[in-house]
């Protein structure tokens, strides 16, 4: 049922031009909400800036409400549009921690302006595309004389420790949210040539510690003789998971891989060949394997993978120490594609090191996300492509996939496709030191998702 006359094309206008006039105030909202250390894995800060997320979506006109959960607060925003269709935008206010601290050029919680970009950890994952939604809804409230469609915001402040509390509440308001056009997800960029992009899914994950022990304490290097070193030990274990030729080796991990469909593989021959950009851009001589083109693509989608994270043990200090460690820690992720299942992967871990004699190595899982697809062909990813057209001036390159993981399957659950689509780059540097974005891909992106509320408005 109609409530209101439709969106036309000269409230879209106004409302471009109020987010044009508004570039200050709107780049000083995301660098304020940059500035706060809301770190999930540090646990500081979140209440905070789910409390400054909740601000700014009330200035846009939005109803807000914090809900509580067994971990942190997920914000939950609705707002009544001109017809009863309703988009979901999810995005999480945490961020990753920013070490090392030391290869950042300006600290990560003061956020700077420097050669056209924005600098500050959460510019590009995720507070970015955050403000971008938010922004765009207040502009049509303010000057397109109301919202299109009706609205839906999910902000969860845990997705970067495995979102282990966003499913309930998710839940306890999929009556509504299930009813949604479809979910625009939290992250997304243009390629290295300039194009916009579209993700179709995530990849799951299955994120674990490895723990090897040997003596109660350390131990002079001389004592190497007859004490056991759990250094060598972890790093035997770890060199039975993957062989040199990158082959995961764990028994059974591929069995329930699915292979592309005809459809997913005609998407990867529409993607430009960026190997030798890529490489170029990270200071490498080449992929691994040499990998260009369709195979590049195939792998980087399809395939799973096994990453260590990060290794500990002994010293790592300036200079030298003999010593005997007394302990050692790896920590890994398994990035996983249809129809892997994080809770069999973390049982095949475990089964895998106990048949080849380290069943002494203790194991700690610490995150599991199921995979998640959406069909190219939904009309959503059409109205979508076509807000990415008429605001980029070009056709969006379609991923059938991320490479990375997040709690999509809370949504798709329910029925409903999602697409990623943001504010960042190749060089944003997502995770690592000197993260940022482009302050005009930035308002672009706010740009995009203005448009896309105009054309969900009009589509019949």
């Amino acid at each position: 049922m109609t409530l209101a006359s439709p969106a036309t094309d000269g409230d879209l206008g106004r409302t471009l031009e109020y987010i044009r006039q508004g570039r200050d105030r709107f780049l000083d909202d995301l660098t304020g909400l940059c500035r706060l250390e809301s770190v999930s894995a540090w646990g500081r800060s979140l209440r905070e800036t789910a409390q400054a997320v909740a601000a700014l979506l009330e200035r846009a006109g939005v109803e807000v409400a914090i809900r509580e959960t067994a971990g942190q607060p997920v914000v939950i925003g609705r707002a009544r549009g001109r017809t009863n269709r309703t988009i979901v935008f999810y995005n999480h206010y945490d961020v990753q921690p920013p070490d090392p601290l030391e290869a950042w050029v300006s600290p990560p919680f003061q956020p700077v302006l420097r050669d056209g970009r924005l600098y500050g950890r959460g510019t590009a994952d995720n507070k970015g595309n955050l403000t971008a939604r938010i922004q765009a809804v207040e502009a049509w409230n303010r000057a397109g004389g109301g919202l299109p469609v009706s609205v839906a915001f999910v902000f969860e402040g845990e997705e970067e420790t495995g979102s282990p509390n966003l499913g309930p509440v998710v839940q306890e308001n999929a009556d509504w949210l299930g009813r949604a056009e479809g979910v625009v997800w939290e992250s997304g960029y243009r390629d290295a040539d300039g194009r916009p992009t579209v993700s179709l899914g995530v990849k799951g994950i299955c994120y674990v510690e490895l723990r090897a022990r040997g003596a109660r304490s350390d131990l002079h290097s001389s004592q190497a003789t007859l004490v056991p070193n759990p250094a060598w030990r972890l790093v035997w274990a770890l060199a039975t998971i993957k062989d040199g030729s990158e082959r995961i080796l764990i028994e059974g991990f591929s069995d329930a891989v699915r292979e592309p469909s005809p459809s997913d593989l005609d998407l990867l021959q529409a993607i430009p060949d960026g190997a030798e950009s890529m490489a170029r851009n990270l200071g490498l001589s080449g992929l691994l394997g040499g990998l260009k083109g369709g195979a590049a693509h195939r792998r980087n989608f399809f395939a799973p993978t096994a990453t260590i994270c990060g290794l500990n043990s002994g010293y790592t200090g300036p200079g030298e120490k003999t010593v005997l460690p007394s302990e050692a820690m790896a920590k890994l992720d398994f990035r996983l594609v249809p129809d892997q299942d994080p809770e069999d992967i973390q049982a095949k871990v475990r089964a895998h090191l106990q048949r080849h004699g380290f069943g002494d190595i203790e194991v700690k899982v610490f995150a599991g996300e199921r995979p998640a697809r959406t069909d190219p062909s939904s009309p959503f990813v059409a109205l979508v492509r076509s807000a990415m057209r008429e605001t980029y001036g070009q056709e969006a390159i379609v991923y059938p996939t991320m490479t990375g993981s997040g709690p999509m399957p809370v949504f798709s659950d329910l029925g409903l496709p999602v697409a990623g689509l943001g504010v960042g780059h190749p060089g944003s540097a997502v995770h690592a030191p000197n993260e940022n974005i482009v302050v005009e891909d930035y308002f672009l992106g706010i740009e995009t998702v203005a448009t896309l509320l105009a054309r969900a408005g009009a589509t019949p």
